[in-house]
């Protein structure tokens, strides 16, 4: 009898080798690869660095909303992993996960693009507004509208320095301590110390998590004493007279220890651009705090307006790369070891001093400022400009999502309003 005729094939049975559908929100979706376009990654970046206002924590919402929950083009771990590596790296925390979420899938090309794209709308708005202040800078509209909005910024910025006191320092003794000294050196010396950052993030580290060699009592109180005098005689190497590389090496340090907050940086701005270099006036400094405000994409942009104020738009290039090329490195080299080494104690109680110094920082710079701005002469306050900083600071109490621009906005017509009464 011959043999039965194989059976026909069953083209709806499983194979062994068929793919199973993998969950988005899994991990596994890590390793392969992705789901969607450098070019559309780049897109997304450029689209968000033009319509993102709301300041970094509505930029790194949005990202976390269109990027993981809605396209699911990036896993929620390599969110939080790439969220937490721009906490501890100094540099614009939004335009920093950019940054890491580039380099996800692409590595430092998809890294240089997405940093670029983002960065690139705001700093072609705040140079032509800075062409704008050149030309039309001495018309009485234009003073009229920072009338108003000077006393906004100092409301605005009055309420993050409270906001990140609160969250970052709380009750803690030690973080206090730094918190007010830092404070009482920025208004005694209208400028910021970075080896005072620096020193405050070795400190907490070797007491909050030292090596083995420090853990004794006798060692601690002979090395502390020793950190600070270090630190505190460490002078910076003179530069070149060259204005160009005088801004590369300023704002390229500014960009290096912009810790806790892009307003970390307005500080380090002033002690530099006003105080130390001349470059602008107190107004003219402000005015370019005001103009980061009304522009979407990162605070730090303005450093673009500062440059551009100082030598044009050589000088806004040199400012603006100088400043987010720290940033960057400090994002892709050590993004490959941050799994491993991201989470020790001793590199987060270090974050955590510098951190807390550069908000005493911003928390002494409110009175440095706020004293500039709303005082005509010694201290006596403008009762108007008075009354705005202090109406921005309840609306944003009272508000929690309204966002800074519009209060900028407002103080601008306020300006155009009350600025004729007052001149």
């Amino acid at each position: 009898m011959p043999p039965d005729p194989d059976p026909p094939p069953n083209d709806t049975a499983p194979t062994i080798d068929q793919p199973q559908p993998i969950d988005p929100s899994s991990p596994a979706l890590a390793a392969q690869a992705p789901s969607y376009t450098l070019g559309q990654l780049v897109a997304y970046a450029l689209r968000l660095g033009t319509l993102g206002f709301g300041g970094p924590v509505a930029l790194v919402g949005y990202m976390h909303r269109d990027l993981v929950e809605q396209r699911r083009w990036v896993t929620d771990a390599d969110y939080k992993e790439g969220l937490a590596l721009s906490q501890l790296m100094p540099g614009p925390l939004a335009a920093q996960l950019a940054i890491y979420l580039g380099y996800v899938h692409y590595r430092i090309l998809g890294a240089t693009l997405v940093g670029i794209a983002f960065v690139l709308p705001s700093f072609l708005m705040v140079v032509a507004l800075g062409w704008a202040y050149i030309r039309y800078g001495g018309l009485d509209w234009m003073q009229a509208v920072f009338y108003g909005v000077g006393a906004a910024v100092i409301g605005i910025i009055a309420h993050s320095a409270f906001k990140l006191t609160r969250k970052t320092v709380g009750r803690d003794p030690l973080l206090g301590s730094i918190y007010l000294l830092s404070a009482l050196v920025t208004i005694i010396t209208e400028s910021e110390t970075v080896w005072l950052f620096l020193s405050a993030g070795v400190l907490v580290w070797l007491l909050k998590a030292p090596p083995k060699f420090f853990r004794s009592n006798t060692t601690r109180a002979l090395w502390v004493p020793l950190l600070w005098l270090a630190t505190a005689t460490i002078t910076p190497v003179a530069t070149p007279p060259s204005v160009l590389w005088q801004i590369f090496t300023f704002f390229a340090k500014a960009g290096a220890f912009v810790f806790g907050s892009g307003l970390a940086i307005v500080p380090f701005l002033y002690g530099g651009v006003v105080k130390d270099y001349g470059w602008l006036n107190d107004h003219q400094f402000l005015d370019a705090v005001a103009v980061a405000m009304i522009t979407p994409g990162p605070v730090v942009i303005t450093v673009g307006f500062i440059g551009y104020l100082v030598a044009g738009f050589s000088g806004a290039t040199v400012a603006a790369v100088a400043t987010f090329l720290p940033c960057y490195l400090l994002t892709i080299i050590p993004a490959p070891y941050f799994k491993k080494f991201g989470k020790r104690p001793d590199v987060i109680a270090f974050v955590d001093g510098v951190t807390t110094a550069a908000i005493g920082a911003i928390a002494g710079a409110v009175v440095v400022l706020g004293r500039r701005t709303l005082c005509s002469e010694g201290w006596t306050p403008d009762p108007i400009k008075t009354a705005l900083m202090l109406a921005t600071v309840a609306l944003l109490w009272r508000f929690k999502k309204l966002q800074e621009p519009l209060l900028v906005a407002a103080a601008a017509i306020l300006g155009l309003i009350l600025y004729p009464l007052v001149v």
